[in-house]
């Protein structure tokens, strides 16, 4: 059986969802690069995950709106997108973007270097750069961020399902770090609550490593977590808000709104535990 033994791992996993959502016929989003990414390998993870397949739905859900706000954002003048952990993702390449945007993938060598063998016949729509970096190499994505704020292009920095495997203080220092370059105006992250972190724990950990893997960043503040390291939450989407409106839901997606018109303010709390976040300079 095929575990998550590595946080390179998840991209594999994730990769999965979106080629399962790409053959589908009324599929949200095409990525027809995703399987050729995943290999054999990517089934077998999410075959080795409890309930695997039912899970598609929150990451599918999560990247169709994250394309959303990247193409809204691209309409508004965006001209850099800095991707943070990139692993497997390919919209340098399905994503009708401008030619003349700078797309950056930052990420670890080994996964960096597959998909380049992958894609190596395929050509992006944007002008792409890669970057092999470990963003836990403080001194290393400072120099990077650096670098990349002084060429004066307002920037989207994205992060999608980064922040939940490092400890808070990481997610606080990376945020600073963001911070200090001014072209970088907004960042589009995606967030746990703690109630949401307990049930991955207990949910995957038969198909993962958690101990290699762990699950750690879900503020019970939610968004204001970001707040005294310089980033205010311009827009909060809710997973299962989101899913109603996609078509994607979970099974059994009526109880929740079922609770949440009964019981409002637990209403909202369900709905907070998985968002995505755009965020924008305070």
């Amino acid at each position: 059986m095929t575990r998550i033994e590595h946080v390179s791992d998840t991209a594999l996993w994730v990769a999965t969802y979106r080629a399962m959502e790409s053959e589908r016929p009324d599929a949200l989003f095409r990525d027809p690069y995703a399987r050729r990414l995943i290999g054999g390998r990517g089934e077998e993870i999410v075959d080795a995950i409890p309930g695997g397949r039912g899970s598609a739905w929150a990451m599918i859900v999560r990247t169709a709106v994250m394309d959303e706000i990247i193409l809204r954002a691209v309409g508004e003048g965006l001209r850099q997108v800095v991707n943070l952990a990139a692993g497997l993702d390919a919209r340098p390449y399905r994503l009708d973007l401008p030619a003349d945007l700078r797309w950056v993938e930052v990420d670890l060598p080994a996964l960096l270097a597959h998909k380049r063998s992958v894609l190596a016949d395929d050509t992006p729509v944007c002008a792409l750069e890669t970057v092999e970096l470990d963003l836990s190499d403080r001194e290393g994505r400072r120099r990077l961020f650096g670098e990349l704020d002084a060429r004066g292009l307002p920037t989207l920095v994205v992060s999608e399902g980064l922040l939940v495997y490092l400890e808070p203080d990481e997610v606080a220092s990376l945020a600073r770090d963001l911070h200090a370059a001014p072209s970088f105006g907004r960042w589009l992250i995606d967030l746990a609550s703690p109630k949401l972190l307990k049930m991955m724990k207990r949910r995957y950990s038969r198909g993962m490593d958690v101990e290699k893997v762990p699950f750690r960043f879900g503020p019970a503040e939610g968004p204001a977590f970001f707040e005294p390291h310089g980033w205010r939450a311009a827009e909060v989407r809710s997973h299962l808000v989101e899913a109603h409106r996609l078509g994607r839901e979970m099974r059994g997606a009526w109880i929740p709104r079922l609770v949440g018109r009964l019981f409002p303010k637990k209403g909202e709390e369900i709905r907070r535990m998985g968002t995505v976040v755009l965020l924008a300079r305070a």
